[in-house]
């Protein structure tokens, strides 16, 4: 079995300790910026229902960094162990959140502040090795994407937010003036799914394991929202013919008509990103749809979502070599070149901005922009063994819950590689979420 190279192996514990400090630091940075972005009122205010408030997010990811580095890996005495069950995600829904006694704004930044500079003394003298929750500094990376999966959150509550734009950043790249094709074929054989190689892996893309995957022909990069208007237009949303049967029922008693934050001008197709107004963009990949929504555009289109499986053999397998890669581009960590990630830009980037990025099939931008919908349900690899809790990943195993790939414009590249799994709910539309479509080769068409 032929797996990704992964750097971090190699480092030596000092190294491996500073590599861990700047992950933390880093994600720490944007957290600071997400909530310094808006004044206190704001803060404690619930945007949406389907959010917590910000300071909410704040003071949890301190706890959850208290209760894992400082306490666990630390065995240092509890900070405020009064406030556990306050920030369990598992013991209030987010719309009761902002009912409870949480922590202020001041209290909840010298909270998080006093819980990191103890966890940066216990990254310091804790030993890298010898259980399975340091090894590598396996409980440091986890809490650094924990803080930036929490990041994300508070981005995709800030596009929920009403008033005046807070947030700023550069335009992303433009495509380059090469006519891309419109699909790839994958051929059809056996790859390495999952990881074992991966140090800061979390438990639902272990094991690597082998998969056949017969042939198939994927969309080069993910469906625009120029594309995704056409189906619009043809009155995609009010034809019964392309919507499942769950779909279409949320699709009427919610009235939807169009992605998330879309509305209809007389001169066409507006939206609002992040406080600002602005036409909706021909080129970018569509964002801001729910898995249904994906679903019922790709019947229209005569195709269908990929499987996971099928999103994973196109971004890591190398037919070359017979490797899977960590990322479609090789081992090496993402770069500004290689994808659209860490909230550098707040918007998706136009479809083909990203050359270096592409696979060896020539397959575009699978990391990075929106998280692309797959068919698959959330469930674990053969001999999945839940770690270091059940709560991570075990408890959304089922049909309920749909798997997203390739991550976001918003997520960080801390937390995001080729096998890593992101799951939600097919109604979601708040997420930065798109898709790709897939089909079945024709006749002859597969070799």
């Amino acid at each position: 079995m032929t797996t990704e190279h992964n750097p971090l192996l190699e480092l030596s514990p000092q190294n491996l300790r500073a590599h861990a400090a700047e992950a933390l630091t880093r994600a720490r940075e944007r957290s600071v910026a997400l909530t310094d972005a808006v004044d206190d009122e704001d803060l404690v205010r619930q945007h949406s229902k389907l959010m917590s408030p910000l300071v909410w997010d704040l003071a949890h990811i301190g706890s959850q960094e208290e209760l894992w580095l400082v306490r666990d890996v630390g065995g240092r005495e509890p900070l405020r162990p009064d406030i556990d069950d306050l920030y369990d995600a598992f013991q209030h829904p987010r719309a009761d959140r902002p009912a409870l006694p949480l922590l202020g704004p001041a209290e909840a930044r010298a909270y998080v502040k006093e819980v990191r500079e103890k966890a940066f003394d216990v990254l310091e003298k804790a030993p890298l090795e010898g259980r399975r929750l340091t090894e590598s500094a396996f409980a440091f990376g986890m809490i650094t994407q924990h803080e930036q999966q929490h990041d994300e959150t508070m981005l995709a509550t800030h596009q929920l937010r009403q008033g005046e734009p807070v947030l700023h950043a550069p335009e992303p790249p433009r495509a380059p003036a090469v006519r891309l094709p419109a699909e790839v074929l994958v051929p059809g054989g056996r790859f390495t799914m999952g990881t074992t190689a991966e140090p800061w892996a979390l438990d639902n893309e272990r094991p690597a394991h082998e998969v056949d995957v017969p042939a198939f022909v994927l969309d080069t990069t993910p469906v625009t929202c120029g594309a995704y208007g056409e189906f619009l237009e043809s009155g995609g949303y009010q034809d019964r013919r392309f919507w499942s049967e769950p779909g279409w029922a949320y699709r009427q008693e919610h009235d939807i008509t169009a992605p998330r934050f879309w509305h209809r001008e007389p001169d066409g197709w507006w939206r609002t990103r992040f406080g600002v107004r602005e036409r909706v963009p021909e080129h970018e990949p569509v964002v801001h749809v729910s898995y249904y929504e994906a679903e019922a555009y790709t019947r229209w289109a005569g195709k269908r979502l990929p499987t996971e499986a099928e999103w994973e053999k196109a971004a890591r397998h190398d037919p070359a070599s017979g490797r899977s890669r960590r990322f479609p581009w090789g081992d090496e960590e993402p770069t500004a070149e290689h994808a659209n990630l860490g909230q550098r830009h707040l918007r998706p980037a136009e479809a083909g901005a990203y050359p270096a990025g592409a696979s060896p099939l020539g397959v575009h931008q699978l990391i990075g922009d929106v998280w692309e919908w797959t068919s698959t349900d959330f469930h674990g690899y053969p001999g999945f063994s839940a770690f270091p809790y059940r709560e991570y990943s075990e408890v959304f195993f089922g049909p309920e819950c749909k798997v997203l790939r390739g991550g976001s414009f918003g997520t960080d590249a801390a937390a995001i590689r080729a096998t890593f799994r992101n799951w939600d709910y097919p109604i979601r539309r708040q997420i930065f979420s798109g898709f790709r479509c897939a089909r079945d080769p024709r006749p002859g068409e597969a070799g």
